[in-house]
């Protein structure tokens, strides 16, 4: 048997920019909500809004909103959310001249940098962020303390549960400091610094190079872009879990080196 057609109802009166979700279930519930004419109070309806017509408290849908996905290169210093009273600076900061409501996809500690992405898709927030993708992310660690970085790969354990790298490679020790890249997939608060003190170690510098096949590369440091017509194709590929042509990281049998 296939999967229902059309979208849940809820679902595309968020995506419409008129409420979240949870209020839409709310407006469904209290009968303000009809397709074709017809009040419907019944949650887990599937419409097609290209198809029917849709209104709420009288008034037809808006058109979707233009699809925006930015790449920021984040500086250090800077909170991951869209607000926060106790923060003296949010990623959004950085973004102030979009003139468009966008959401971080995911986050990354104020002390580090590097590759942020931000984007009005509900979806495909949801579609990264989900363990099935199996989305990757590198990072180029600097660090201090004598371990082997490789051993991450093994994994440790954190006091939230078990822990480890997909990669590891480029190590390199001189002058007291170790610097290597990693790979993970998924990501919980400050995972990499507490698997490095997990070691023995202490994280300096923390860097993200790519969140899936995105980076950053010439991009100032606290300046955005907006994603190209390939790079959002790889994105959305990377988001239903079909690895990239050219993961740019390291050896193509993934072994560390």
């Amino acid at each position: 048997m296939g999967e229902p057609r059309g979208e849940r109802l809820q679902k595309v009166i968020a995506a419409r920019g008129l409420a979240s979700r949870r209020t839409a279930e709310e407006w469904i519930r209290q009968g303000r909500v009809r397709v074709d004419g017809a009040v419907v109070t019944e949650l887990g309806v599937r419409v097609d809004p290209e198809a029917q017509t849709i209104e709420v408290d009288g008034r037809p849908l808006p058109p979707p909103p233009e699809r925006i996905v930015l790449v920021l290169r984040k500086p250090p210093g800077y909170v991951t959310t869209r607000s926060d009273p106790h923060a003296a600076a949010t990623v959004m900061d950085l973004v102030a001249d979009l003139g468009a409501s966008v959401v971080p996809v995911g986050r990354l500690d104020r002390d580090s940098r590097g590759v942020l992405l931000l984007t009005n898709d509900g979806g495909l927030v949801h579609r990264l962020l989900h363990p099935r993708s199996g989305v990757e992310k590198v990072y180029r660690v600097e660090a201090r303390g004598r371990f082997d970085p490789r051993v991450l790969v093994r994994g440790v354990r954190l006091d939230d549960g078990p822990a480890r790298a997909d990669r590891v490679w480029d190590v390199e020790r001189g002058g007291g400091t170790l610097r290597f890249r990693l790979a993970l997939h998924g990501g919980r608060k400050r995972q990499i610094r507490r698997m490095v003190a997990a070691l023995g170690g202490r994280v300096v510098d923390l860097e993200r190079e790519a969140f899936g096949p995105i980076r950053a590369d010439d991009l100032p440091e606290g300046r955005w872009r907006r994603l190209t017509a390939d790079e959002l194709a790889a994105l959305d590929r990377a988001a239903r879990g079909a690895a990239p042509a050219d993961r740019r990281t390291g050896g193509p049998d993934g072994r560390t080196t």
